[in-house]
């Protein structure tokens, strides 16, 4: 992948001095609400019925599953800060079997990236995809056609590139890092209580739910992350004037290379990627798709910037890296590049 050259290799260098964009401490917020967006009417029948006792000591009650629902909605929370300096709305997008607790407060109690970009000035809209958190589930088999799978606590550590293959153990004691790393290590175990369950046959109706919250808000800056990636990017194809800049962090998917990817170009695009990435054998095979994308995006005149933290000489850190211990310091980066790329007041 052809990088952006010595230009921006300074420029990062510049980031890390902190100097144009640092949050205050204090800020005001005029607005704090959420709101459910997406979703469909559906009516069930033919179900049986069911006694249930709720709660201990009560009598049983009739439980009907057949009637209306709503179902494939996603929750949105949305913070206005009272001094906006961004042009538009920040819209943050998770990854696979989480939830917006992503960009919240970080496992080991620090501020995380939806403060740091309060802080900044900017509008915030942090989503629960469809099917997670408190956007809720539907009946299986009736409305989500599979079962839910869930994530193992090895599986988050050696995926998420906390330590190599093999290294995760039920003792905390006995687990191995990558050396260098940056997550919270203490904070792990914290860190797996937001993992929530996942299907995958729901894509369609989370990208519905995307694209119409895209819609509901108008102009926008969107930031993904791993699972997330793909429909951040599908949602700017659906919607090219509205998305005004792509923030994508470890994106675990892209668009298909061709001729569709023109309605992308006038698009600015920061791919942010962390270390140990040739460590880990799922992302030897993830980086090279995005690579692809964002080779052929570039030839069409795409504006894309293509960052690995080490390059920068910002080492250690994580597919988490928004919960790593350094994650301030990436947030400034980023901060900086929306500055570069006009989307500030």
């Amino acid at each position: 992948m052809r990088r952006t050259g010595k230009a921006w290799l300074m420029f990062g260098f510049a980031l890390l001095l902190f100097v144009s964009c640092a949050p205050t401490d204090r800020y005001v917020i005029k607005e704090f609400g959420s709101f459910y967006i997406g979703g469909r009417p559906v009516t069930l029948s033919g179900l049986p019925t069911r006694e249930i006792v709720f709660t201990k000591g009560a009598p049983a009650m009739k439980v009907d599953p057949n009637g209306d629902f709503e179902v494939e909605q996603m929750y949105v929370q949305y913070m206005l800060p009272a001094d906006q300096k961004s042009k538009y709305p920040l819209l943050m997008w998770h990854g696979g079997g989480l939830t917006g607790v992503t960009w919240e407060t970080k496992p080991d109690g620090n501020p995380g990236f939806m403060q740091y970009f309060l802080r900044t000035g900017h509008p915030i809209y942090v989503s629960d995809a469809v099917e997670r958190g408190r956007a809720s589930w539907a009946r299986y088999p009736e409305i989500f056609t599979s079962e839910p799978f869930f994530r193992t606590k090895k599986e988050a550590w050696e995926l998420f590139r906390i330590g190599p293959q093999d290294s995760y153990h039920t003792d905390p004691a006995k687990r191995t890092i990558h050396p260098g790393q940056r997550f919270p290590i203490s904070a792990f175990d914290q860190f797996c209580k937001q993992s929530v369950p996942r299907w995958a046959t729901n894509d369609a109706a989370t990208q519905a739910a995307y694209n119409a919250l895209i819609q509901k808000t108008g102009p926008c800056v969107v930031m993904v992350h791993s699972q997330g990636g793909n429909f951040g990017f599908q949602a700017a194809l659906a919607a090219p004037d509205t998305v005004k800049a792509i923030i994508a962090i470890e994106p675990s998917g892209a668009p298909k290379t061709g001729p569709d990817l023109e309605k992308l170009k006038n698009i600015p695009i920061l791919v942010i990627w962390g270390d140990y990435l040739d460590k880990q054998a799922l992302w030897q095979r993830l980086v090279p798709n995005i690579d692809a994308f964002a080779k052929d995006l570039r030839s069409k005149g795409g504006r894309i910037d293509w960052v690995q933290l080490p390059e920068l000489g910002i080492s250690g850190n994580t597919h988490m890296l928004m919960m790593d211990e350094n994650s301030d310091q990436i947030a400034s980066l980023i901060q900086e590049w929306m500055t570069k790329n006009g989307l500030m007041r």
